[in-house]
């Protein structure tokens, strides 16, 4: 059978006033440093699997800040219900806001499909770091097929949609030098900080297989693969602690 199931978080600068858990999508506030407020998310089962519609909404309210995690990669399984697995996730960050998005990987397994759909919805101050990483296949697997989303609006305006379909069925060249190269892992890094637009970043390749890119906006996208989720994450992390030295 498959799962319906909605998890919720509304954070305001003085607290968490919704923290909605659901089916295997176990909320948890966890000690933060710093300003932030944190959310872990806790696999409350397996999941998803074929068929499963899951779904995520955080608002950060109006000078609220919020660190949102998770305590272990997500695996996308083959299920009994055939048909694709639906993984929808909403971010709305208001005024002053800032939310800082940085879950672990998420791993395409063999034999299953899933649609991932990441959109946010910026007000014209607010900040958002947020990362993303694909892991095709476990150890010594073949990936199963994974189509990601990842669009973002802000102060009403659209400021980044790009789309990434992998494995079987997934158009041709997907696993060539155009896209993957050979790779099993690829992810990005979104930084949008009203900050940028007294001092925009340069382009720049980071390391041999990634590359930092501006947006037409107060944004950059960093863009990485690599042979294998350690290493995939070590450039993104090496790039984000480059931005906050910066």
């Amino acid at each position: 059978m498959s799962v319906r199931a909605t998890a919720r978080i509304v954070a305001e600068h003085d607290g968490l006033p919704v923290l909605e858990s659901d089916g295997p999508l176990a909320l948890r506030r966890t000690r933060a440093g710093g300003p932030y407020t944190r959310v872990t998310v806790v696999g409350a089962m397996s999941a998803p699997l074929g068929g499963d519609r899951l779904a995520i909404e955080a608002h950060v309210r109006e000078g609220a800040r919020l660190h949102v995690d998770s305590a272990a990669a997500t695996v996308a399984l083959p299920g009994r219900t055939p048909g694709a697995a639906d993984y929808d996730i909403s971010l709305d960050v208001g005024e002053g806001a800032e939310l800082r998005w940085l879950p672990e990987q998420l791993i395409s397994a063999r034999g299953s499909e899933l649609r991932m759909h990441t959109r946010a919805v910026l007000a014209a101050t607010a900040r958002l770091v947020l990362r993303e990483e694909q892991i095709l296949g476990r150890h010594g697997e073949e990936t199963g097929t994974l189509t990601t989303r990842l669009t973002v609006r802000r102060a009403g305006r659209p400021l980044l949609d790009q789309e990434l379909a992998l494995g079987p069925g997934a158009p041709g060249g997907w696993d060539g030098g155009a896209v993957l190269g050979g790779h099993r892992a690829v992810g990005q890094l979104l930084v949008v900080d009203p900050g940028f637009d007294d001092k925009p970043p340069e382009p720049r390749r980071l390391g041999e297989t990634a590359v930092l890119t501006p947006l037409a906006g107060p944004a950059l996208l960093v863009t990485a693969v690599a042979p294998d989720a350690l290493r995939l994450r070590g450039l993104l992390d090496t790039a984000l602690g480059d931005l906050a030295g910066g």
